[in-house]
């Protein structure tokens, strides 16, 4: 017998499953590693070429200065040893919310 698919799998995870959060809700991935994560030990052993960086800039190594990307051995840069980020964070939670808040309109 094929089992229901439960909303506190991968779709909790992803902030999509079926739950009573409202719809202004939107996980932030980079406050919840910060706090979780406070050390980056997370990050640092699946993204391991971050692993060097200081735990203040693990969560955000867009927002790392130079001397930080560059020091320690971290040699992290951008579109060569690390992924530039493909959306900024805020932008993309006001482009849903937006979108929530047509479809909630409808």
């Amino acid at each position: 017998m094929p089992t229901r698919q439960q909303p506190a799998n991968w779709q909790w995870v992803a902030g999509s499953g079926a739950d009573a959060a409202p719809h202004f809700r939107v996980f932030n991935p980079i406050l919840q590693g910060e706090k979780f994560d406070p050390d980056g030990g997370y990050v640092s052993r699946w993204a391991p070429e971050l692993a060097r960086l200081p735990a203040s800039a693990i969560h955000q190594p867009w927002s790392a200065t130079p001397l930080e990307l560059a020091g320690a051995g971290a040699g992290v840069e951008f579109g060569k040893t690390y992924p530039r980020p493909i959306i900024d964070y805020r932008s993309g939670r006001e482009r849903a919310l937006e979108a929530y808040a047509k479809v909630r309109g409808s």
